[in-house]
């Protein structure tokens, strides 16, 4: 009897794992912009997983003899004023910059979902308190909010995450509330509350996975702002220390070497966080079509 459940379990599994594979290759078919978006996110996530194993030279390893070198087939990046490697300095902090990005955006996601939600679901005190929180946040300048937030705390990476989690919140809790403030009246919350259902379970359940669609176009927007915050804040001072691989701060350090001819310190790790912030801007229809549920009907 066991087994009979068992399979029975295995084979509802991969019914559903095939059907969303079957709409996950329809939404790439639909769509080749979609298709270079998530190519190039692949390869930023590659590099991140991989990059220290596939750099050709020690990214933070001096060598003053080679510095300031202009890209060639030795170094095709060039190297920096005090011998490394732009090569694999840029590929080593793709890591850093997107696991600063994504590790920001979830917290500010998973928060934000959870207050926006309860804010649009129950209304009252709590939608009162919520809002005014978020009206707080959005009346600073929210570059000048992180700057604050980094200095007070220290400029360590785990406050660079919590400043940029903090600064992108009240975006995912404005867009929470008003689409679950449409659709906690709607048919399917009635017949769930009809079937027995909790107010929690019809959050869970009917409400989150149909606000969904436009929370992804909004991850995808924080990922690309929460890279640009991280590296504007390394950039005068307040982010990555060095010697710490990053693209804020190669770019700082680079920007000090255009006037004199050194183009490339600065060029390479501004392409490479401009490539970034394409992709991910890029990679929001995509990802709002691959979870709407109307779209896999």
């Amino acid at each position: 009897r066991w087994s009979t459940h068992a399979s029975a379990w295995m084979s509802e599994v991969a019914a559903i794992m095939q059907q969303h594979l079957k709409h996950f290759r329809y939404v790439m078919s639909e769509n080749p912009v979609t298709v270079f978006a998530f190519s190039l996110f692949s390869l930023i996530v590659f590099l991140a997983l991989f990059g220290p194993w596939i750099t050709p030279y020690d990214p933070i390893a001096t060598n003053a003899p080679n510095a300031l070198q202009p890209p060639s087939w030795r170094h095709i990046f060039g190297t920096d004023q005090l011998g490394r490697d732009v090569f694999s300095r840029v590929i080593a902090a793709t890591r850093l910059d997107l696991g600063i990005a994504i590790l920001a955006v979830a917290l500010s996601f998973f928060f934000g979902c959870a207050i926006g939600c309860s804010a649009g679901f129950w209304g009252g005190w709590t939608d009162r308190i919520v809002g005014r929180f978020s009206d707080t946040i959005m009346a600073f300048p929210l570059f000048v909010l992180a700057m604050g937030i980094v200095a007070a705390m220290g400029n360590t990476v785990e406050n660079i995450i919590y400043a940029t989690a903090i600064i992108n919140l009240p975006f995912y809790a404005r867009v929470a509330r008003a689409e679950t403030s449409v659709r906690r009246q709607a048919g399917y919350v009635h017949a769930a509350r009809l079937c027995g259902s909790g107010n929690t379970r019809i959050l869970a359940t009917q409400i989150f996975p149909n606000i969904l669609p436009p929370m992804m176009v909004q991850v995808s927007l924080n990922m690309g702002w929460a890279i640009l915050n991280a590296a504007g804040l390394s950039f005068i001072g307040l982010g990555v220390r060095p010697p710490d691989a990053e693209w804020g701060i190669m770019v700082a350090e680079g920007a000090n070497y255009i006037v004199s001819g050194e183009w490339w310190l600065a060029i390479f790790p501004g392409l490479a966080l401009m490539l970034a912030v394409f992709c991910f801007n890029l990679l929001g229809d995509g990802l709002r079509d691959l979870v709407d549920p109307q779209r896999r009907t």
